[in-house]
């Protein structure tokens, strides 16, 4: 979305934003954000546990409520307004910040937005897009899934028909959709703008792998990536940057020291959306080490890939369905390992770190592979969406 706004404020639009303030982190990196560009209009709903307290209470008061009630009688069965408050913490009030803006077009996503983003365009009378960047009924699991996802589904339901278009984050996500509803979503990837290859060849004492998310927990599949360092008998720093929930990194810590004793864990902080390029630069390889353990899982291209191509270094990535289908695309800047096979996955960590040659190959490869399609400027991404948005409005 971010991406979107500054696409669609480069062409011309007049561009308003509505964004949610829930974590410190986040409220961080959001205002520096802020200090680099200049909307036409910007609101936020605040429901951090310091700095939005009331909404907090309230929004989880009847969040809880709702998914009570739809748990009784059944995502299905319940009335529009229960499924969508059940599925969307603070729909109502996303859809009075969307209304205040008085939008002619209104553009968005992520799982608490979209039926906020068809609710406040049909208050309005204008016509509305919406953005899959997962496949959000089928995105979870564990306790509770059930019912999330089927109120996902539902919500889905709601949304798609009217939608003047939609986008999606990759195409097997855009064939899942088609499938289950018959839409027809604009693949769109989460792709970013390309940095030149500034970083100075290191020595070879130590594989620097980098991997970043919102959150560092279980089911990532770095428990893969520790044994395979142990695995490989090689000098290994393993650089993780996210929130960590409470006990996971003592876990993993633990791990490591049994079976990786040449492995070092480097913890960062989370950082802003722009400087996450740059940040990717100085090492060897990126993760994209995903499970399986969901259909979206499956089905998705997470923003670690493009991240990594478009800083100018190589990619280890899992061969779930959706990336299996793009490493060969990526040829020597990509290599795949199936989910599990620790042994597989050593013994790339060990040439990499043994092949200086296979290294530059690799960099080279994955600048290559981001200067040729896999960047934000391609006409079947940033274009794609211009091009949408145009249509939609014209």
């Amino acid at each position: 979305m971010l991406k979107a706004a500054d696409a669609l404020g480069g062409a011309g639009y007049r561009v308003g934003v509505v964004s949610t303030d829930t974590t410190s982190w986040a409220t961080a990196a959001d205002a520096a954000v802020r200090q680099t560009r200049r909307w036409d209009s910007d609101s936020v709903v605040d429901y951090g546990a310091a700095t939005g307290r009331a909404l907090r209470l309230k929004s989880g008061l009847r969040f809880k409520a709702m998914q009570t009630i739809a748990g009784v009688i059944g995502p299905s069965r319940v009335p529009a307004s229960v499924a969508i408050r059940a599925y969307a913490r603070v729909h109502d009030e996303l859809v009075s910040a969307i209304v205040s803006q008085r939008p002619d077009f209104i553009y968005g996503g992520t799982t608490g937005a979209l039926a906020a983003v068809a609710d406040a365009a049909r208050r309005l009378r204008v016509p509305y897009a919406i953005d899959f960047e997962d496949f959000h009924s089928g995105e979870h699991n564990g306790p509770g899934s059930d019912l999330t996802n089927a109120l996902a589904a539902r919500v889905e339901q709601l949304v798609i028909p009217e939608a003047r278009f939609m986008t999606a984050g990759s195409p097997m996500i855009a064939d899942a959709y088609g499938a289950r509803y018959g839409a027809h979503p604009v693949t769109i990837h989460n792709t970013f703008t390309t940095m030149s290859d500034a970083v100075a060849e290191r020595p070879d004492e130590v594989l620097r792998l980098y991997w970043f998310s919102q959150t560092l927990g279980p089911q990532r599949g770095l428990d893969d990536v520790i044994r395979a360092a142990g695995q490989a008998g090689v000098g290994v720093e393993l650089h993780l940057r996210a929130r960590v929930i409470p006990g996971f990194l003592e876990s993993i810590r633990e791990l490591s020291a049994a079976v990786a004793p040449r492995l070092s864990l480097v913890l960062h902080e989370p950082a802003v959306p722009d400087e996450m390029v740059k940040l990717a630069q100085p090492y060897d390889a990126g993760l994209a080490c995903e499970e399986p353990h969901t259909l979206n899982r499956q089905i998705c291209l997470t923003n670690k890939i493009f991240t990594y191509l478009a800083a100018g270094i190589p990619v280890l990535m899992t061969r779930t369905r959706a990336q299996a289908r793009l490493e060969p695309e990526l040829g020597d800047a990509a290599f795949g390992y199936e989910c599990g096979d620790v042994a597989g996955l050593a013994r790339i960590i060990g040439q990499l770190f043994r092949d200086r040659a296979w290294r530059c190959r690799s960099r080279a490869a994955a600048r290559a592979a981001a200067a040729r399609r896999w960047h934000w400027e391609h006409a079947d991404d940033r274009g794609a969406l211009l091009a949408a948005v145009a249509g939609a409005i014209a």
